[in-house]
Parts: structure tokens; sequence; C-alpha cells
């Protein structure tokens, strides 16, 4: 029986073939959509429950903020594409416990906060919130989306030392581009998506590369970089994050796993202790490639 995403993918197909205009409007609302929201899964409960929460006014929603830890350090955490911050709690535990603060948001319609549609500059908006809170980030961490509203953040309003980008891609290029393969979409249909996308934002093409594209834009020098991907990622396959690496040459740092995917990555002892080193100190190290078996 075809999935509920095979379905929407035929859906828009046929459309189409009718009128491109319909099809790239059709998947243009198909990839903005946030919906399910996801909810907290049950292993991640307790470190959910023991963050200090706060509310924040992004888009017109009041957004659920977290914190967690006193250190004198802090991480921002930013979740991906219909994900929740406590997606991170393995990754909390351990920065804690290394006496980080951690700090992170459920974005618009996302997780535990309300509103009914966001996008790419909300997550900028609560970054730039929090770092009013908090004070300047030693790191900011992004999966999947996430990492490229990190390496947004960091190259525009929200600077930072390192820069960790899991599961990620440079530009929403990348993403858009796997979603029009992954529901087979014509080439007139993505004409209009991505038409439909660069209104969204207010942006021409120039402006677009110029605000999210961080391997033709690359981090300010004095920021490290540590990218973290799995090789069978089924939902961003590694090719962008490997781009972004070498845009990045001397001062980025190299993780594949395999077998963890685009989400159990999280989980994955050998990223949590990636990224636990790579805060400790070992920026600016030569480029290295480490694997990580499945649990």
């Amino acid at each position: 029986m075809p999935s509920l995403s095979e379905l929407i993918a035929g859906g828009i197909r046929l459309a189409s073939t009718v009128s491109p205009s319909l099809g790239g409007d059709l998947a243009y609302r198909a990839f903005f959509s946030t919906a399910p929201q996801m909810p907290v899964h049950p292993r991640d409960a307790a470190t959910h429950a023991d963050a200090q929460t706060t509310t924040l006014r992004v888009n017109d929603a009041d957004i659920t903020a977290y914190e967690w830890g006193s250190g004198a350090r802090t991480v921002l955490l930013l979740h991906g594409w219909r994900g929740r911050a406590s997606q991170f709690a393995p990754l909390v535990r351990e920065l804690v416990a290394e006496g980080f603060r951690v700090v992170s948001f459920d974005a618009p319609a996302h997780g535990s906060s309300a509103g009914r549609r966001t996008d790419m500059r909300d997550w900028i908006e609560a970054a730039e919130q929090l770092q009013t809170a908090h004070g300047r980030f030693d790191a900011i961490i992004g999966h999947s989306f996430g990492a490229l509203a990190a390496l947004t953040a960091a190259r525009a309003s929200v600077p930072t030392d390192t820069v960790v980008a899991v599961s990620g891609a440079a530009s929403p290029a990348a993403f858009v581009e796997e979603f029009a393969r992954e529901f087979r979409l014509p080439a007139a249909a993505v004409t209009r998506m991505e038409r439909r996308f660069r209104d969204r934002l207010g942006v021409d093409e120039r402006q677009l590369e110029e605000t999210y594209d961080a391997v033709r834009h690359p981090l300010p020098d004095s920021v490290d970089l540590l990218v973290v991907h799995d090789r069978a990622d089924s939902r961003m396959p590694d090719a962008d994050s490997l781009r972004l690496h070498a845009a990045h040459q001397g001062r980025s740092r190299l993780l594949r796993t395999e077998g963890f995917g685009h989400t159990r990555i999280l989980r994955a002892d050998a990223v949590l202790d990636a990224v636990i080193e790579q805060l400790q100190g070992a920026g600016r190290a030569a480029a290295e490639t480490q694997s990580g078996s499945a649990r």
C-alpha cells in the first residue's frame, strides 16, 4: 500500500502534467509543510523535562526555548525540519556533563511551539533572541535543516567560534533538489517551486546565494567547522557535506559514520565524542575521516 508521502508525490506529478505551475505550487506547499509535529520520544523525556523553559515570540507565534546546565561556555542547538530540540537529548547530557550550558528551542510549528508556518528566517530570529539573552555562543550545532541555519546564523548575525553541521547541507538548493528527486518532480514544476521559495524569502537568486550558500560564501576565517554525515543517509546524501568540508579546508574536520542514517546519528557514540573533542579545543586540526558503527 502506498505511503502518504508516495500518494502526495503522485498527486503532485499528476497535477504537473496538467499544469507545471499548479504542480510547482503544490510541491512548494508540501515542501514547507511541518505536519505532523514530532512528539518527545520516551527515551528523551527525562532530559526534555529537566530543561528550564522560557517563551520567545517569533513570527507572531509563541515558541518554547530550553536551557540545560549552568557552565560558563554556552552552546546553541538547532533542530531540523519537522524535528525538535529533544532529539539532541544524548548530546545535551554529554555537554552538560562536560560543563557547558546548552540552549535550544522548538521552531514555530515544531515540537512544543505554536504557529502554523515557518522558514529559515525564524531559526535565525530565535537564535538572535537567545544570543541577546545568553551572550555570544561558543558553538552552534545544527542537525539537517538546522545545520544550514547554523551556518547561516554564524555567517551573519550570530557569531561563534565553532559550527557543527550534522546531516546537513551547504545551501537551500540541496534540500530543494533532494525533495524534487524524492518526489520525482518534472523540471518545470521544480522551476516554479524554486521561484516560490525565493519569493517567500524575499530574495533573488544572487541574494539567496549570498545569504544562504556556505560553500560559495564560507564561514569567517576565525570559525572552525566540524562536518558530520552518515554515508548511507537516505534523507540527505552526504555530497553537499563533502563540498562544505572542502570549502573550509584547513579548519574543517570531517566525520563520516556508517549505519546511522539521517537521525540516529544524533545518538552515535562516535558523533558525541567528536563534538565534545571539537568543543574542547580540537579545532583547526587537519581534516580527518572516521567511521562509527551502528549499535
